[in-house]
C-alpha cells in the first residue's frame, strides 16, 4: 500500500474492519461450544496479507474499539464490552494479534507473494488467536486445557484450513491492485 496517502491507508483499514463486522454475522452457532463458525478470520487473514501488519492491525483494533463501544459488529449482531469480556472474547481480541503476526511476517519474507508464504503467516496468526482465545476461554470458564481444545479448536481446524487456502487465493490476486 505504499503508493496511497495515509488518509487513503486509514480508510482502506476502516474498510476492512467493516468487512469483519460483515464476516462475522454469517455465523453458524454448534451446540457444543460457545465459538461459532463464521467467517471473521479469513478477512483477518486477507487485512494481514493485504494491508500489512500496521494497517492490517488498525483494521482490526477499529473493530474491536467498534464492538467494545456497543456497536453491534460481533457475532449474531452483538457489541459491547461483555461480548470482550465473555468467553469467546480472547478470539475476538485474538484477530488483531493475528493479523499483525499475518502481516508482519510476510513484510519480512524475501517472496510474500509465494503460496508457502502466505499460508505460514496466516498459519501463524490463526495460532496466535487460538492461544489467545483458549486461555481466555480456560480462564473464564474455568476449563482445562483438553476440554478447552475440544470445543474450541479442534471442531474449527478444517474449516479455518479453508479459510486460509481462500485467504491465500485471494491476497495474490488482489495484492496487484493494493499495492
Amino acid at each position: 500500500m505504499r503508493r496511497y496517502s495515509k488518509t487513503a491507508r486509514l480508510l482502506i483499514s476502516a474498510l476492512f474492519a467493516a468487512l469483519t463486522a460483515v464476516c462475522s454475522f454469517i455465523s453458524i452457532p454448534l451446540p457444543f461450544t460457545p465459538v461459532p463458525v463464521n467467517l471473521a478470520t479469513l478477512s483477518v487473514f486477507l487485512a494481514g496479507g493485504l494491508l500489512g501488519w500496521r494497517y492490517g492491525t488498525i483494521s482490526q483494533m477499529v473493530y474491536l474499539l467498534l464492538g467494545a463501544v456497543g456497536v453491534p459488529v460481533f457475532h449474531n449482531f452483538t457489541g459491547g464490552f461483555g461480548i470482550l469480556a465473555g468467553p469467546t472474547g480472547g478470539y475476538i481480541v485474538g484477530y488483531a494479534v493475528a493479523a499483525f503476526l499475518t502481516g508482519w511476517i510476510l513484510d519480512h519474507r524475501k517472496n510474500p507473494d509465494r503460496f508457502s508464504a502466505l499460508a505460514l503467516s496466516m498459519t501463524a496468526g490463526l495460532f496466535s488467536c487460538y492461544l489467545l482465545g483458549t486461555a481466555w476461554f480456560m480462564a473464564s470458564s474455568a476449563s482445562a486445557l483438553i476440554p478447552a481444545l475440544a470445543a474450541c479448536v479442534f471442531p474449527f481446524l478444517p474449516g479455518d484450513a479453508l479459510k486460509i487456502i481462500a485467504a491465500c487465493i485471494l491476497v495474490r490476486k488482489l495484492r496487484p491492485v493494493l499495492t
